[in-house]
């Protein structure tokens, strides 16, 4: 799997790891790197990597900077963090 998106004109590239490039060893897991989506309805993208299998490392709230924001891990050890402006 992969995916390629453009921010500011510029190309970003992502994939599954392979391990048959490094000599069959495993990746370590991905660390000092969280992917953040500041999306348009938090709680619908929320639930929909929740559903996909991530898991919860803060849990998704109203916060006192005014965002809907919450963390995860997704199942390949990623962290991500969702947020979205909150709806008044």
């Amino acid at each position: 799997m992969h995916a390629r998106f453009r921010v500011n004109g510029f190309a970003i590239l992502l994939s599954d790891d392979f391990p048959e490039f490094h000599g069959g060893a495993e990746a370590p897991p991905p660390v000092g790197v969280t992917i953040h989506l500041e999306v348009d309805n938090a709680d619908t993208w929320w639930d929909r990597a929740v559903a996909a299998g991530a898991e919860i490392k803060m849990p998704l709230a109203d916060q006192f900077w005014g965002d809907r924001y919450g963390q995860l891990k997704d199942p390949f050890g990623h962290s991500w963090s969702i947020g979205a402006p909150v709806k008044k």
